[in-house]
């Protein structure tokens, strides 16, 4: 069973930048897809993005807001996937999780497991 942890998070200007980890262990990085979500109080959780640790595809959301935004990369030595954040809004402040799953192009979280504890990310105004 794999495990996740996801760091990175803070408090950030808006217009700024945050990157994202998520560190996994217990299983082979290559077994599966990362993918990262969002949830902001009262919110349902959003999906972000997912990537294929063979072979670096990424699949993202359309959603307006996060495109051009976000992205997604791994590092495979590192069992790591990454949530590179620019222009930051204060819309954009959720605690942001990473989970696993078995197809690239999951977008409903009960597809996904693993799920990590979060980290908290702040966008102020």
């Amino acid at each position: 069973q794999v495990q996740l942890v996801e760091s990175g998070g803070g408090l950030v200007q808006a217009g700024g930048s945050l990157r994202l980890s998520c560190v996994a262990s217990g299983r082979s990085f290559s077994d599966y897809a990362m993918g990262w979500f969002r949830q902001a109080p009262g919110m349902e959780r959003e999906f972000i993005a997912s990537i294929l640790e063979n072979t670096a595809y990424r699949y993202y959301s359309d959603s307006d807001s996060l495109k051009g935004r976000f992205a997604i990369s791994r590092d495979s030595a590192k069992n790591t996937a990454y949530l590179q954040m620019i222009r930051l809004r204060p819309e954009d402040t959720a605690i942001y999780y990473c989970a696993t799953t078995p197809s690239i192009y999951y977008r409903d979280p009960r597809k996904f497991n693993g799920w990590g504890q979060g980290t908290q990310v702040t966008v102020s105004s």
